[in-house]
């Protein structure tokens, strides 16, 4: 690289810290897919497997040998990081009116273009019904969907969390709903029946999560403009329910407790430079690397067509 490249690209650390804070409010894929930071673009992760369940001989005679375990032996999944960036052109003219407010501008136009792109990802992998072991999957009928004041939605929920619960000992402890599942819900008469003699007249996501029985209990009402560049649901007619391990950090994570799934992310990342193209534009440029991956298929359930 001659000098003249090195100072045309230069790495913004103010922008990248804005980059790195940045959140839009309407995403919640790295709630379900939590942030894990990983030093290599490739790797493997240990599962948990289903050595913690058997009942073991464990009594032992006086001067009897200790009791041996046969091991399983320990799997793992495999994960190869994506790069993914985005630049945002600024003319020299414009800069010249309006500097730093535009660099930040183009910092978050390309920090939510990127986060978009991540959740659509993890949309489409909770919403894919290949994802979910046979019995951690259920397709409502004509009948049966929550928008049908004859349904009960309250029992195929109970049924999914016992199914969980059978694979690995430990009830899910967070739902996904996207938009329209939302609303079917909280207008169902068993819901609204459910707290018509508390305090609360209005059944609101919170509501929602206790009366479910949930830790957390998320709404995906992020849109994107699809194909035809019509805004569309990414998360569409559909309810999961997770287990995730509670109060993780990345430093003391666990792979040996169940989780549906994590976000590997490459350490120091994501990353904001500027360059500039014949002296004229200026191109701001975030750089992420990460991919989101299903570690636990039996600590989830996906409810599909759940409005009829």
């Amino acid at each position: 690289m001659d000098g003249t490249l090195k100072q045309k690209r230069v790495n913004d650390p103010v922008l990248t810290e804005l980059a790195r804070g940045y959140s839009n409010a309407e995403h919640i894929g790295t709630k379900i897919f939590p942030i894990v930071v990983v030093s290599k673009e490739g790797g493997k992760v240990p599962l948990f497997n289903k050595e913690a369940f058997k009942i073991y001989n464990t009594e032992r005679a006086i001067r009897a040998a200790s009791n041996q375990i046969s091991p399983e032996g320990r799997s793992t999944v495999d994960f190869v990081l994506t790069e993914h960036d985005l630049s945002y052109p600024i003319d020299y003219r414009e800069l010249d009116e309006d500097d730093i407010p535009l660099k930040m501008h183009a910092t978050n136009v390309v920090s939510n273009g990127i986060n978009l792109r991540l959740e659509k990802q993890i949309a489409d992998l909770l919403q894919n019904t290949a994802n979910y072991p046979a019995t951690n999957r259920i397709t409502l009928t004509t009948g049966s969907g929550f928008n049908q004041s004859a349904s009960n939605p309250i029992q195929i929920i109970d049924d999914a969390k016992n199914a969980v619960r059978s694979q690995i000992a430990k009830y899910p402890n967070v739902a996904v709903l996207g938009a329209i599942t939302y609303m079917a819900l909280k207008n169902h008469p068993a819901i609204v029946d459910r707290i018509k003699y508390t305090m609360n007249a209005v059944v609101t996501p919170d509501l929602l999560r206790q009366l479910l029985g949930f830790d957390e209990l998320f709404i995906g009402n992020a849109v994107y403009a699809n194909d035809a560049n019509v805004n569309a649901d990414l998360f569409g007619d559909f309810m999961g329910l997770y287990y995730l391990p509670k109060a993780q950090t990345n430093e003391k994570r666990s792979y040996y407790e169940p989780s549906f799934g994590y976000t590997f992310k490459k350490k120091a990342y994501p990353s904001v430079d500027t360059f500039d193209r014949d002296g004229k534009v200026l191109f701001v440029r975030s750089t992420d690397i990460f991919q989101p991956k299903i570690v636990g298929p039996d600590a989830g359930y996906l409810i599909s067509n759940t409005v009829i």
